[in-house]
């Protein structure tokens, strides 16, 4: 599956001023990783988004956000934000942080 390269080079513009962020292809589309840990992404052209677990139900409750059911079934502390709810830069951006900030809770991953 392919992913919005717009969305991407967006995202890649608010995570611009962290060092430890790398990039993978995940689930159908582009991941990115924050010290080894999966923090958001995207798949077509919706943002993926690691959520805190006491934070999920609260994240599916804003706009535009719903379950990520990638394999068919919803994958906990995580969810998808439609194109609709990432129009601003201030939307993205907190998204982003969410996902971000719980990122950084994990031990970092190493190779």
């Amino acid at each position: 599956m392919a992913y919005d390269e717009t969305l991407a080079s967006r995202v890649r513009r608010v995570l611009a001023d962290r060092t430890d962020v790398t990039e993978k292809k995940m689930f159908g589309g582009l991941s990115f990783l924050v010290a080894g840990n999966m923090c958001c992404g995207i798949v077509g052209d919706e943002l993926t988004a690691r959520v805190r677990p006491q934070a999920y139900r609260a994240a599916l409750a804003r706009p535009h956000a719903r379950e990520m059911d990638f394999t068919g079934r919803a994958l906990t502390g995580y969810v998808y934000i439609g194109s609709a709810g990432l129009t601003s830069g201030s939307s993205l951006r907190a998204w982003v942080r969410r996902a971000v900030d719980f990122a950084l809770t994990l031990a970092p991953k190493t190779r």
